[in-house]
């Protein structure tokens, strides 16, 4: 685990000299800044709807750090030509994949509480509370959703040619799933074999994002509590999905010239 945190670190200070992640919450704090103070017709409710597209821009946000830091790390090892000096020490390639997964994960986690703790305050701001249970529900999931995704853009680097079309790839497919993946059993019904199994095969195959990304609405429409269950329950569901992508990742870069 010392090898794996060392990675982890040199991932989270690379992280912290590159200017990507400034700029983005800077825009994504003037975006919600403007948002937070349109007034319209004098309606209180009009706050539900800017929460909404508010918390929208933080999940874009972190999408773009989570994918973009991610593919990027076993490429720029090779452009560099470090990758090789890194493996002739007493470092296995499960051990990089596995520091290079926590280091952008922890700075996935590190911008989603930044963006939490600015959105709460504008919130807080218009609606005189903040109910904090809500928000730890909503980002621990998100923060669980993330992982999957670092995992799936990590395993994505060993497969696709260029970090660009990884992050392309990456992007659609998590669009995709945020989109359709929570009709693709309805879809399912109203089509004929084999079309029929091969939807329900990718419904039940796919990690299911979308349900973390439906965590806003405790915060949204101020609903109660999840029940602790369900919501550790879901945590397990997505951290079976980070160990199988993280696993392939494994796989396929055992298999894989590094020179």
């Amino acid at each position: 685990m010392r090898n794996v945190f060392a990675i982890a670190q040199i991932v989270i200070l690379e992280m912290y000299r590159r200017k990507e992640f400034y700029v983005l919450f800077i825009l994504t704090i003037i975006i919600c800044l403007i948002m937070g103070s349109i007034n319209i017709f004098n309606d209180n409710q009009v706050i539900r709807y800017l929460k909404e597209l508010c918390l929208l821009m933080i999940w874009v946000s972190s999408l773009i750090i989570a994918i973009t830091t991610t593919a990027r790390q076993i490429p720029a090892e090779k452009e560099q030509r470090t990758l090789l000096p890194l493996l002739a020490k007493p470092l296995s390639r499960a051990q990089l994949i596995f520091g290079k997964f926590l280091g952008c994960w922890i700075v996935s986690g590190l911008a989603l509480v930044c963006f939490y703790i600015f959105f709460g305050a504008l919130a807080a701001s218009r609606e005189h509370q903040w109910p904090l249970l809500n928000y730890f529900q909503a980002a621990l999931l998100h923060w669980m959703a993330l992982g999957v995704i670092v995992a799936l853009s990590l395993l994505g680097s060993l497969v696709f040619a260029a970090p660009s079309s990884n992050s392309t790839i990456c992007f659609a497919v998590c669009a995709a799933i945020l989109c359709l993946g929570r009709y693709l059993d309805q879809i399912a019904l109203s089509l004929h074999e084999p079309g029929r199994s091969i939807v329900y095969g990718i419904y039940y195959a796919i990690p299911h994002l979308e349900w973390p990304f439906e965590m806003r609405n405790l915060i949204i429409h101020d609903w109660p509590l999840i029940g602790w269950n369900f919501v550790g329950l879901d945590a397990l569901y997505l951290l079976a999905y980070m160990g199988i992508f993280l696993v392939a990742a494994t796989l396929v870069f055992r298999r894989k010239a590094v020179n």
